[in-house]
């Protein structure tokens, strides 16, 4: 059933005068019907024609072929498209391609978004597009990008059939419109979902943009910068300050009246149709967690580089995302943990909780079995540290392990000289001493990368085990956040007090090893 009735006849005669596709008629019609804008565009021409009673000779926007220049799927040059896209396509000039028909009436609101862009045979270009990007998926999300002189063009169009319909006192406000996005999905989402063979879903990890430029047109934004120059500022990751969201604050700012001496209404029908200028497939960030144990007192949690020079050659972090990496095929990573040891600590125990955001991964179904192959892998590439309990989990998990680093606790074992001669009976009291209060002031060693503050953390219990008259063991459980090393030795007395003062001693520490880490994430697998 054709969607318009006698009511909307002076509108959409006035807009297809003036050069405007079925499509977009329908939309200032405010046809919400999804049904309508599905059906091929030159039955839609033909029932438009009639609907308004036309002669064979008149004119009429007919789209016989699909209006876009066919795109040519590349695997090199990609790189004169987006310094940031490695998934992009370009739309060819090439005369072996085929380009725009010669007789296309190009919509002078949509540009030609509407009228091929959204036919079978272009989606299907993008699905060829999707599967040559080899990323796993069980859903997908479509989205599309527009130029920004759309929404000026779709701004002429509204004032246009506002005035129109003002002559049959009747009013259409701007929300009444329907939005070019929506009514594009309505038509593309149900041709990309069948020729994916899985379902759109706007919560999927998995995205395929799109992305559209009209160059012709460019300049239509332009007038705006002039009469709203404050919403036009430059940004540094932008190439134009004509995005679609400043140009949508400009409209909204400027009168009517103003826009309608500066702009044509209705707008100018364009030359050429819209072209692609990306087509970008990304994934969402998949996360692994695991806990892990570093036996090396020469090895940093990260990579360790001063002044641009690189100081060790590996590091916890490396010797775990690495291997994710290549498993995932991911671009880049992000690593994080329950804290941190220093260079020279080796953690043991349980090993220390620690999370990996892996960024656009093209691979991301693992079985339970072969994620245990990827620890197995790591393990055996390096007997400097060790992985346990790996495991994908949420974006939302990750807090758990980042609340455990104040509010927890942490068990270590440190080896302490003393420049006095001590017998067993001078260390028993340490023994004693439950939940002594320590103020630690930022410690030297880490005032570059810490603000200066004085931080006070508990000594829940320390054990004590005499080795010589130098030497002894010292097992302490203490607040998450308190500086071992410097409630040994002091740090020249920034923390107070310390085993040098509570002794009356000057104690340094020769060895120190985490023991364990008192957080109960992520959840332990069985072996």
């Amino acid at each position: 059933m054709f969607p318009l009735t006698e009511e909307n006849k002076p509108v959409a005669r006035l807009l297809f005068s003036s050069g405007t596709c079925p499509r977009c008629i329908f939309r200032f019609c405010a046809v919400d019907l999804h049904a309508p804008y599905k059906r091929p565009s030159q039955e839609l021409s033909i029932d438009l024609r009639k609907f308004l009673e036309l002669e064979k000779d008149e004119l009429i926007l007919e789209v016989p072929n699909p209006p876009y220049k066919k795109i040519r799927l590349q695997e090199d040059g990609l790189d004169e498209l987006s310094e940031n896209s490695k998934e992009g396509v370009s739309v060819s000039e090439d005369e072996n391609l085929v380009s725009e028909p010669s007789n296309l009436s190009v919509c002078n609101i949509c540009l030609g978004v509407l009228q091929g862009f959204c036919e079978k045979e272009f989606v299907t270009k993008v699905c060829q597009k999707v599967a040559a990007s080899a990323f796993e998926f069980s859903s997908a999300v479509l989205s599309v990008s527009f130029p920004p002189q759309l929404s000026v063009r779709e701004h002429a169009a509204w004032l246009l059939v506002k005035q129109e319909m003002g002559k049959q006192s009747l009013s259409l406000g701007r929300s009444d419109v329907i939005q070019l996005k929506e009514a594009y999905k309505w038509i593309t989402q149900p041709l990309f979902s069948e020729e994916l063979g899985v379902p759109t879903d706007g919560k999927s990890l998995f995205e395929v943009s799109v992305v559209f430029a009209h160059p012709e047109t460019v300049e239509d934004c332009h007038f705006l910068g002039e009469v709203c120059p404050d919403c036009f500022k430059p940004a540094k990751n932008k190439q134009s300050v004509f995005t679609r969201m400043a140009v949508l604050k400009a409209l909204n700012k400027i009168k009517e009246e103003d826009f309608l001496t500066l702009f044509p209404c209705p707008p100018n029908s364009p030359k050429t149709v819209c072209t692609v200028s990306e087509i970008e497939c990304t994934h969402g960030a998949v996360f692994v967690a695991g806990r892990y144990n570093k036996y090396s007192r020469n090895l940093p949690q990260t990579p360790w580089i001063i002044d641009g020079e690189r100081k060790m050659d590996s590091s916890v972090e490396e010797l775990i995302s690495d291997h994710l990496l290549a498993g995932f095929q991911a671009e880049s990573f992000n690593f994080s943990s329950s804290g941190r040891e220093d260079v020279d600590v080796r953690t043991l125990g349980n090993g220390r909780p620690f999370a990996v955001e892996l960024l656009n991964p093209h691979r991301v179904r693992f079985t339970p079995q072969e994620i245990k192959e990827l620890q197995q892998k790591i393990n055996k590439s390096s007997d400097k540290i060790q992985v346990r309990d790996l495991q994908l989990v949420t974006r939302e998990a990750i807090g758990h392990m980042k609340e455990g680093e104040e509010e927890k606790t942490k068990t270590y074992s440190a080896l302490i000289w003393t420049n006095k001669a001590i017998q067993k009976e001078d260390i028993g009291f340490l023994n004693d001493l439950k939940d002594l209060k320590i103020d630690q002031k930022t410690p030297l060693r880490v005032l570059h990368r810490r603000p200066l503050a004085v931080r006070t953390r508990a000594i829940h219990c320390m054990e004590t085990r005499y080795l010589d008259e130098h030497h002894f063991r010292l097992h302490l459980k203490t607040q998450a956040g308190t500086y071992i090393k410097e409630f040994v030795h002091g740090d020249f007395g920034r923390t107070k007090p310390n085993i040098g003062s509570l002794m009356n001693v000057t104690a340094d520490i020769l060895e120190l090893d985490v023991e364990s880490v008192d957080v109960d994430w992520p959840p332990a697998l069985e072996d």
